[in-house]
């Protein structure tokens, strides 16, 4: 008799994620919500914030995809958010306002995601956490810390959402050279604020060429993208449909590689060993247990090292500014 041929654990695990967004109902939270539910990776979306997430959940359930979604409301509730779940995405948070620096927001945020990375620890500490609540050099630190105060930590698991550099930069670079934006691809490493973001456009795939004063230009509006958005919002707030964009892009990505994707490549503020900074991004290979192989800085240019160099001193002071935050909790 014919044998039913048995399909590899790896091909079906994740095409059932179990997802939970904690800020949900927020101006990133919404439309991340909305670009996983619309994904037939995600089998279940669970959605967290202080506020409004019944009524965000009820909309989003009408939606004709697979992805079952319920709403949590308040810290309570928090526990059932996240037992079972995948991969947790923490866009909770306050935004920037004209003026501010994404250091600006560390009271609050700080405060923030150290409570909600304390209940991930507790309900799913195997679960893949993805931080994009700012400052972003801060609270993967927070993250990591408070993960090793409850005895769960995971360098492998923990990720600063860093890819909304990458978007902006491979926009960017198509528009001056009239290239499809789908087919750049430009790696930034570094930090996510200021001159911590650190574009490799020596490594753009396709190749290409700017004139010294034409790069400058565009690294610093890489760089000063977000705060390009913050003055045109005018008030009402930061990046929020590009940064959903840019978080569902990363999330997929991991649960691609969850699945078993061979080759799946993205760039992530982690723990490093590949600088002096004890956390810094580099494109990464992802597997089925988060980190399969940090890929490194591999070759810049001269002006791209020199960036490097003057980042760390600023990268070095946001990672023990959210170190030294943990330990004055009690």
């Amino acid at each position: 008799p014919h044998t039913v041929p048995r399909v590899p654990v790896s091909a079906t695990l994740f095409n059932n994620a179990k997802v939970a967004v904690l800020g949900a109902s927020g101006g990133i939270g919404q439309p991340l919500s909305l670009l996983l539910k619309n994904s037939p990776l995600v089998s279940r979306l669970t959605l967290y914030d202080i506020a409004h997430t019944p009524g965000v959940a009820a909309d989003l359930s009408h939606i004709e995809t697979k992805a079952a979604v319920k709403g949590y409301l308040g810290p309570e509730q928090l526990p059932d958010c996240l037992k079972g779940c995948d991969v947790v995405v923490i866009p909770a948070g306050v935004p920037r306002k004209p003026g501010m620096t994404r250091d600006d927001l560390f009271n609050t945020n700080a405060t923030i995601v150290a409570t909600l990375t304390a209940a991930c620890a507790q309900h799913c500490p195997e679960a893949m956490i993805c931080v994009i609540a700012n400052p972003v050099n801060s609270t993967i630190p927070i993250t990591a810390e408070v993960f090793k105060k409850h005895g769960v930590y995971n360098p492998n698991k923990i990720f600063g959402v860093t890819t909304l550099d990458i978007v902006r930069a491979n926009t960017f670079v198509a528009e001056l050279k009239g290239l499809d934006p789908a087919r750049v691809n430009v790696p930034v490493i570094g930090g996510h604020a200021g001159k911590t973001i650190i574009p490799l456009i020596s490594q753009c795939t396709p190749k290409v060429d700017f004139p010294q004063d034409q790069l400058t230009a565009l690294t610093g509006r890489i760089q000063e993208a977000g705060t390009e958005v913050v003055k045109a919002k005018a008030g009402a707030g930061s990046a929020t449909l590009s940064m959903a964009y840019a978080g569902a892009r990363f999330v997929f990505s991991l649960v691609d590689a969850m699945n078993g994707k061979e080759g799946v490549v993205e760039c992530s503020f982690v723990k490093s060993q590949e600088t002096e900074c004890t956390y810094f991004s580099t494109p990464l290979l992802l597997g089925k247990r988060g980190i399969e192989k940090n890929l490194g800085i591999g070759k810049v240019s001269s002006f791209e090292e020199k960036m490097i160099s003057d980042a760390i001193p600023e990268l070095k002071a946001s990672i023990k500014k959210g170190e030294d935050f943990v330990k004055t909790l009690k």
